[in-house]
């Protein structure tokens, strides 16, 4: 199958979603092979009704694998981990114990509060990661779009988890898919609400925080992202390459920022080899530690 038929596929579905009613993540999701995982759902991390998460592990036998902490976007004001059973369906494929919390969005709470949260979901899984089969010692953060932001503040800035009870220097990676990680001057009404606007603070950026003591990165989005230009990718790389960080960066040709994470799921995988690269990173990298 071509390129060019997944996208039109891809279309269709969101074409018929808006006529049913469904969501496209919806029908995605419910496209998603349920042979790959163990589910477990609505465990509390911490006292408000959004912290909860669900933890999804590799139907296998196997002990001490990777665990990944994915954070979703939604410019920090939408999102719920329900809709993202694509990503641990994924990831629990590829033998990756997969956490996926929902956290406090705008207006119920602004920047760093939400950070605070994400916090909290990793503390939860460092502490419980071994019960699912997981090794803490290969723990990575990932996100895309705001949980792209989301992962690498936690990753970079070590005053988060420091906060949490989480030792710096223990995260093993960062996985950040169409992040943004450097992008001042704010435009959109949201973010300047969520950030400060007219006093937000360059610390406000994940670049700032980048330094040697940085974990390895994997930087992927899409050429055609309107939503989170790639330079914020390329930035932040440049950036940890200088303080002599491992990284990856990668472009997609032709992927938007939501087919970024869409070719995660099973029925969208022709998209871009996404879920491969992350593999890569995750499990082999996890695998010569």
């Amino acid at each position: 199958m071509t390129l060019r038929r997944t996208f039109l596929l891809a279309a269709a579905a969101a074409a018929a979603s808006s006529l049913s009613g469904c969501s496209p993540l919806g029908i995605v999701n419910a496209l998603v092979p349920r042979r790959s995982f163990d589910r477990t759902t609505d465990i509390a991390y911490g006292a408000h009704y959004r912290t909860r998460l669900d933890v999804y592990r590799p139907n296998d036998a196997s002990r001490d694998m990777p665990v990944v902490v994915f954070f979703y976007g939604g410019n920090w004001s939408s999102g719920n981990r329900d809709d993202y059973l694509f990503v641990g369906e994924a990831l629990a494929s590829r033998g990756i114990v997969t956490v996926i919390p929902d956290y406090r969005l705008y207006p119920d709470v602004r920047f760093p509060e939400f950070l605070d949260d994400c916090a909290q979901a990793v503390r939860w899984a460092f502490d419980h990661a071994n019960e699912h089969g997981g090794e803490s010692q290969r723990l990575f953060l990932m996100g895309h779009s705001a949980g792209a932001y989301n992962a690498a503040m936690l990753a970079l800035n070590r005053q988060y988890l420091k906060r949490a009870g989480v030792a710096p220097g223990r995260i093993a990676g960062f996985v950040g898919l169409a992040g943004p990680y450097d992008f001042l001057p704010l435009e959109d009404d949201v973010l300047k609400a969520v950030f400060g606007f007219p006093d937000t603070s360059r610390t406000t950026q994940p670049i700032e925080f980048a330094s040697a003591a940085s974990p390895p990165a994997l930087l992927v989005t899409g050429e055609n992202d309107r939503v989170v230009k790639p330079g914020n990718s390329a930035r932040l790389g440049d950036r940890l390459r200088a303080f002599g960080v491992p990284v990856r960066t990668i472009v997609h040709p032709g992927v938007s920022h939501a087919a970024l994470v869409g070719a995660l799921a099973a029925p969208l995988r022709l998209v871009a080899p996404v879920l491969e690269d992350i593999r890569a990173f995750v499990v082999d990298a996890a695998g010569r530690r």
